[in-house]
């Protein structure tokens, strides 16, 4: 991290807020971090922070006092955080145990962030924190050095986004059905999160959704939706575009799910009459299946 970058008010504010939010976590097992820097690289706190987070216990001896013992109790720890934060792919992961060992600032702060935004999405972290940062690579003509801005927190609107692509990472576990059994505040964060997704999709045919039960009902937004997303055009006389009674609606939604099918989405068990009933959860289930597959456009 480039040195001016390290007095960054936004920066100091984002450690200051992270370091108070692992001792009020861990304040029933008495332990104090002081230190980012400092107080993560031997997996201590991060063990700890596993086990109360996601209730996962790992058979680790409490203190590894050898470099080599931390290293081995780093990569436990980490393999198991990296399918709980629902990150498969290897490129969206900006820590290692090599890094954290280290004592990498950068690394630690991204790993506690991911963690925050996955297991406790309603907490206020200060949004849009950056850094400048020098990246230096070893070539056969000598050492390059470049300074890239790397995005440490992101807007609010999305820590609900976050918090479903963890709820992803529990193998065989329905995202949705886990999402339900959370407290409510952690629930409405996600559900907002998936009404931005639809919005910001439907701007352009100037479509708003504010009630998710009840104005995907009829079927109409959720094929609109889809053809916004897939970019394709849905004939009219395919559907009926203001139904009036619960065979018209059945009809859309049963068209809205066979296109789902066709495109390569899972429906996970979800029943056309669900969505007409005004299911939350199938509902939900549907939207997240949507927002999984274009979440990164």
């Amino acid at each position: 991290i480039q040195p001016t970058s390290l007095n960054d008010p936004k920066l100091v504010k984002l450690k200051e807020e992270l370091v108070y939010w692992i001792n009020s976590t861990l304040k029933p097992e008495h332990i104090v971090v002081q230190s980012l820097e400092e107080d993560m690289y031997d997996g201590l706190v991060l063990h700890h922070l596993l086990s109360r987070l996601a209730g996962v216990k790992l058979s680790l001896e409490e203190m590894a006092l050898t470099s080599k013992a931390q290293i081995h109790k780093l990569e436990m720890i980490l393999e198991e955080l990296d399918k709980r934060l629902g990150l498969q792919d290897s490129s969206q992961i900006k820590w290692n145990v090599t890094l954290i060992h280290n004592k990498d600032l950068l690394a630690t702060i991204h790993l506690l962030v991911a963690m925050v935004r996955c297991f406790q999405p309603e907490l206020d972290l200060p949004p849009n924190v950056k850094v400048e940062v020098i990246v230096v690579e070893v070539t056969k003509s000598g050492i390059k050095s470049d300074v890239q801005t790397e995005v440490l927190t992101v807007p609010r609107l999305y820590n609900g986004f976050n918090a479903l692509l963890c709820l992803s990472g529990h193998p065989g576990e329905d995202p949705i059905e886990e999402l339900l059994k959370l407290e409510p505040h952690k629930v409405n964060t996600v559900k907002k999160a998936i009404l931005h997704f639809v919005n910001q999709n439907m701007l352009s045919l100037g479509l708003q959704v504010a009630d998710m039960e009840k104005q995907f009902a009829d079927g109409v937004i959720l094929l609109l939706l889809i053809g916004q997303l897939e970019g394709f055009f849905i004939p009219l006389h395919d559907f009926n575009l203001t139904p009036v009674n619960p065979s018209e609606m059945l009809h859309n939604v049963t068209l809205a799910l066979d296109l789902l099918n066709d495109i390569g989405i899972q429906r996970s068990s979800v029943d056309p009459q669900d969505i007409v009933s005004q299911d939350v959860t199938a509902t939900l289930k549907i939207l997240y299946a949507l927002f999984k597959k274009h979440k990164g456009k």
